[in-house]
């Protein structure tokens, strides 16, 4: 997938007017973009469509309309958009409670170099995690990650035949997988070469 640039972007006037419309399309194509491993974990695969939605509301929200700033926020989302080759997503550790959410994220650490991606028949591949900056210490791991998955050509190959995908947790205090439906497979197949 190409990168965004500023032609790609609606002006904050235009985003103003097309918003609503805009929104909607992005909230239907997010349905089959999201994975559930266990009661906690969600993958939420990002593309260009869901960078631009995201570059968008950051330009509405601050209110940005120099050309040097729009850039600079498209440097920071681009590369959360797939190259063909891989997967992209934001990776959320999801706790309702305040306390259980501290408690376990102090459990979960490393969790985010244990999550992975397997195609059927094919070995696990791990997620190469949080390339911008470290989120995690010794002493907890972040609620948000960003992990990218890289797909071999006969993964990729294997998928387009209509082997299963499937995700899970090496984590020792996490240990789940979850075979990916038909539906977010297909849409997950659109992001490769």
């Amino acid at each position: 997938m190409k990168p965004l640039n500023r032609k790609d972007l609606f002006s904050l006037e235009q985003y103003s007017e097309n918003r609503s419309e805009f929104r909607a399309r992005v909230l239907e194509h997010k349905k089959d973009r999201r994975v559930n491993i266990g009661p906690n974990l969600s993958l939420y695969f990002e593309d260009r469509l869901t960078i631009q939605y995201q570059v968008q509301e950051m330009l509405r929200i601050e209110k940005i309309f120099e050309s040097a700033a729009i850039e600079e926020e498209l440097n920071a989302y681009n590369p959360l958009i797939p190259d063909g080759r891989n997967l992209k997503c934001t990776a959320m550790l999801e706790f309702t409670d305040v306390e259980v959410r501290r408690a376990r994220l102090a459990q979960l650490v490393g969790i985010e170099h244990l999550v992975w991606i397997r195609v059927e028949h094919q070995a696990k591949v791990f997620a190469i995690s949080n390339e911008d900056i470290e989120r995690s210490t010794t002493e907890k791991t972040s609620a948000v990650h960003f992990m990218r998955f890289e797909l071999s050509g006969e993964m990729i190959s294997a998928l387009r035949s209509g082997a299963s995908l499937s995700f899970g947790s090496d984590h020792a205090g996490y240990p789940y997988s979850a075979e990916v439906p038909a539906t977010t497979r297909t849409a997950l197949l659109q992001d490769l070469d």
